[in-house]
């Protein structure tokens, strides 16, 4: 079987994680399947049966619709995995999706936008459409948490049975040397209004240490004393910010499944986090909860960090074992021989 998979997003963090890692353990546990990765940039293909393609077309943009379907079909692929909710609906062969969360569907805010609101609103309206076009025609559908697919089942009216859910994967990561001098709450994203940042910014004059790429909505935060904008972060960065907070805080409105959560989680560091659907499945008992509208519930948590929550040693293992790449992979890998069967 000849299996495509739109990495266009490869380089970016989220979807980009999920697919590095995808493609990393396909590569050890696939020996028969060959592969062809689509991407915009530079990429090393794992082994001999992955080819690389060359497919410049930006995300969220006429050409994902009109030229990239040329682009998977000239590869005459068996099957085709697009990791993203932009699924391009012209693509005249079999597909599969993931879907990580319907934010665009709960937040059209014109906040979240570079473009002019009535333009913006065009678009929303699009992105919904194309996603419930390419849904009902997808072979199958991979949700990350068990959340996402019940928002799949009520907005779209899809069979439970056409929905795997498949978590993400976490890895173990070294705590280097502090990076920041001074104490510390950590949050790991980008800045879309669902992320509720500004909540926290409210809620506490302490230091925070904002990690994501600084793009529009990071520069649109206010430049306070207790503020630091680390930028894009490495593994090994990452790993040792997260290890020297004094808790992860993820205020969200809403998440698919919020993989910052569970890597600070592995590492042993509180995570204060909305109680909210996705990170009850992924952290259970492990959470310090809050309603992400409240303020003073957020600014109580952060007031105290020596009586938040903190995974045990026992706790670490329990996650890591839970939630694998290899595990992800190799359920992917079941979706993709069903659906080319069905």
């Amino acid at each position: 079987m000849k299996i495509g998979i739109d990495g266009r997003l490869i380089n970016e963090t989220g979807v980009g994680r999920y697919i590095r890692n995808l493609i990393a353990e396909l590569a050890v546990i696939d020996k028969e399947n060959r592969y062809a990765v689509f991407v915009r940039d530079e990429f090393i293909p794992p082994n001999e049966r992955w080819e690389v393609r060359r497919a410049d077309i930006p995300w969220h943009s006429v050409a994902e619709q009109v030229e990239l379907p040329k682009v998977f079909a000239g590869e005459h692929l068996d099957l085709l995995h697009i990791p993203y909710f932009t699924i391009p609906i012209f693509y005249p062969g079999k597909f599969i999706a993931t879907i990580h969360d319907l934010t665009i569907l709960h937040f059209p805010t014109g906040k979240a936008t570079t473009l002019p609101v009535s333009l913006y609103w065009v678009k929303v309206l699009a992105y919904r459409l194309i996603l419930e076009i390419g849904l009902h025609r997808a072979a199958h559908i991979i949700s990350v948490s068990h959340a996402t697919r019940e928002e799949l089942m009520d907005h779209f009216a899809l069979d439970e049975r056409k929905i795997s859910v498949i978590h993400e994967g976490v890895r173990g990561m070294k705590s280097g040397k502090r990076l920041i001098k001074e104490p510390y709450f950590l949050y790991v994203g980008n800045a879309y209004p669902h992320k509720n940042l500004e909540l926290l910014i409210r809620a506490t004059d302490k230091q925070l240490v904002f990690v994501g790429k600084e793009d529009l909505f990071y520069k649109r935060l206010p430049r306070l004393p207790n503020i630091t904008f680390f930028g894009q972060a490495n593994d090994e960065e990452l790993g040792s910010l997260y290890a020297h907070a004094q808790a992860l805080v993820f205020p969200s409105l809403m998440e698919g499944f919020g993989l910052p959560a569970l890597e600070a989680a592995v590492l042993g560091t509180p995570v204060i986090c909305s109680d909210i659907p996705a990170f009850r499945e992924v952290l259970g008992p492990q959470g310090n909860y809050f309603n992400p509208r409240d303020v003073s519930a957020l600014r109580a948590l952060l007031t105290h960090p020596e009586n938040l929550k903190k995974p045990s040693k026992e706790e670490q293992q329990e996650l890591l074992s839970r939630f694998t790449w290899r595990q992800m992979a190799e359920k992917t890998l079941q979706v993709y021989n069903e659906a080319n069967v069905g």
